[in-house]
């Protein structure tokens, strides 16, 4: 397919992120559509992809933005866009019907989806009330450390990660299946916390900030080695959105904190964050 002027100066843009997209075995070239015709393009996943509160919302059953990163990467890929993702999805929606209601995840994909793009297992593994047992209001020692108290019961979430890992693998298997000819792009977690947290700006201590975000680098260790594995492309949220942490000033933030700065939900992507997730899920997807 030929590209237009456009599409070309889009492509140029998001290559400056290159450099924090990791590629796994996938299909030979990039993805691509019958010639003169857009690519078509599904998104599946969680409140990661779906872009919670973010301005404007596009679908109200489940928080989505209609600026999140899938919809970044489909305007800088000219391509013709299916949103399923769903905010609070496991991997159990791909196949079932979340909330008893809406129709499963996999349903969106076809022989004919020239790309397929997921962020998937936060949920799975009890991320977020993970995050909110690491909460203290006070300074040290006046509190509970999530770190002490992860170590004392053998860290039930870092087994859960692993555990669950298998459960992904099948997930992009079946993917696949259902979407024999499309590229796969997995895109991971963003960096939540840097190194020794930031206290009180965010009201996690630092031995608990370094816990919080060694589970998530975990749980997209999972992700980049199953992507790898089944031959889909990881793009590494963590690099792009690094010193853009929740620690970071508000204008500089890609996630929010636990009290948000801009409109988009706790401990979720931003607009800004979106852009730049986006940004990088379009260069690996042209890889």
């Amino acid at each position: 397919m030929r590209p237009t002027r456009a599409r070309t100066t889009a492509l140029m843009t998001v290559a400056a992120l290159s450099a924090c997209v990791l590629g796994g075995a996938a299909p030979a070239g990039a993805a691509s559509s019958k010639a003169g015709e857009p690519l078509e393009y599904v998104a599946i996943g969680d409140s990661f992809a779906a872009g919670p509160l973010i301005p404007d919302q596009s679908q109200l059953s489940c928080l989505r933005s209609a600026r999140n990163y899938p919809a970044v990467a489909a305007e800088a890929l000219g391509a013709r866009l299916t949103d399923v993702s769903c905010s609070g999805a496991k991997v159990s929606d791909f196949s079932g019907r979340q909330f008893g209601l809406l129709p499963p995840q996999y349903e969106a994909l076809k022989p004919s989806t020239d790309l397929v793009t997921l962020t998937i297992g936060g949920n799975d593994v009890s991320l977020v009330a993970t995050a909110l047992g690491c909460v203290n209001l006070l300074p040290k020692p006046t509190g509970i450390s999530c770190a002490d108290t992860a170590a004392g019961k053998g860290d039930p979430t870092s087994k859960a990660i692993d555990a669950w890992s298998s459960t992904f693998g099948k997930a992009l298997d079946e993917v696949q299946r259902r979407a024999p000819n499309a590229r796969i792009v997995v895109a991971g977690y963003a960096t939540y916390i840097r190194k020794d947290g930031c206290w009180p700006t965010q009201p996690i201590w630092d031995k608990d900030a370094n816990y919080l975000q060694a589970r998530v680098n975990q749980l997209n260790g999972v992700l980049a080695e199953q992507s790898r594995a089944h031959h889909a492309t990881y793009v590494d949220t963590a690099a792009v959105s690094a010193g853009h942490d929740t620690c970071a000033a508000p204008s500089e933030r890609y996630i929010e904190g636990l009290v948000p700065s801009s409109v988009a939900a706790p401990l979720h992507p931003n607009a800004r964050g979106m852009a730049a997730f986006g940004t990088a899920v379009a260069r690996a997807a042209q890889q």
